[in-house]
């Protein structure tokens, strides 16, 4: 592409959005993402994540296009009954947020079923990696760099994630895009390997040289809405050639570079 327009819009406002045209796909990741400010601000998040989404809809109906591509969250399934969790798991999420990105999936859906509207249901799972100011790497490291000495952390140090590196992450949502297959469906996107969050801490000690001179605490709670375990099957969207390839090592390594480049 030898030129892109950056069109600054608030998906909250469905006039500014009337104006978007000649659309092939729409990559619909305007949202708070923000577990914490959800609880919080219940009102910002419902107005920004189901309406924004419903904004969107609207404008793409009116459009000739290829696909919507709807980035979910893991937080839709709220605590797994089992993992790994696949597509399958019911869904019972447990902050606004959770549910904010459910209803924006099950409005998609209904449009597809409904008006022949082609969308796709991504739901990622800690995704990490360079420009992410916040989330646990991000904060961990940030807190490393005020004060090496002493960690606190959130939580048991037990939960458990399977983390995947944003360019991985990007792969994947360009893939689903590509697939017509893709339509009407709903895909798991995350890492393959569950880490505790207590293993992160020793990996992120060792790549700032600091195991070992560094006193970690566990605060033994974490914030409303945090969900233990987000562990998940990723079969469905590898089986349409979808392949992490970015080891955390390496991930943890680029993140870790572009925080202290932020010095």
């Amino acid at each position: 592409m030898s030129e892109i327009e950056f069109l600054k819009m608030d998906v909250r406002q469905y006039d500014s959005l009337k104006t978007i045209e000649d659309i092939d796909v729409v990559f619909h990741l305007a949202a708070n993402a923000n577990v914490p400010f959800s609880v919080e601000h219940p009102e910002y998040d419902f107005t920004t994540n189901v309406i924004g989404t419903f904004h969107i809809l609207k404008t793409c109906l009116d459009s000739d296009l290829k696909k919507v591509v709807y980035t979910s969250s893991a937080a839709a399934y709220g605590e797994p009954d089992y993992l790994p969790i696949d597509e399958k798991h019911p869904l019972a999420p447990i902050s606004p947020y959770g549910a904010s990105k459910l209803a924006g999936e099950l409005l998609g859906l209904a449009y597809f079923s409904t008006y022949g509207l082609p969308f796709t249901v991504v739901r990622i799972f800690n995704s990490y990696g360079e420009r992410q100011r916040r989330y646990v790497m991000y904060d961990l490291v940030k807190k490393l760099g005020f004060n090496p000495e002493v960690l606190e952390v959130l939580g048991t140090g037990e939960e458990t994630r399977a983390f995947c590196y944003i360019k991985d992450t990007v792969d994947a949502i360009l893939l689903v895009a590509e697939k017509q297959s893709s339509i009407g469906e709903t895909y798991n996107v995350g890492g393959e390997t569950p880490l505790r969050i207590q293993e992160l801490v020793e990996l992120i000690l060792e790549q700032l040289e600091l195991k070992g001179k560094t006193k970690v605490y566990y605060t033994g709670k974490s914030w409303k809405g945090d969900i233990r375990n987000l562990n998940p099957d990723i079969s469905k969207i590898k089986k349409l050639g979808f392949e992490p390839q970015t080891s955390l090592k390496i991930g943890l390594a680029n993140l870790i570079s572009w925080i202290h480049s932020l010095a």
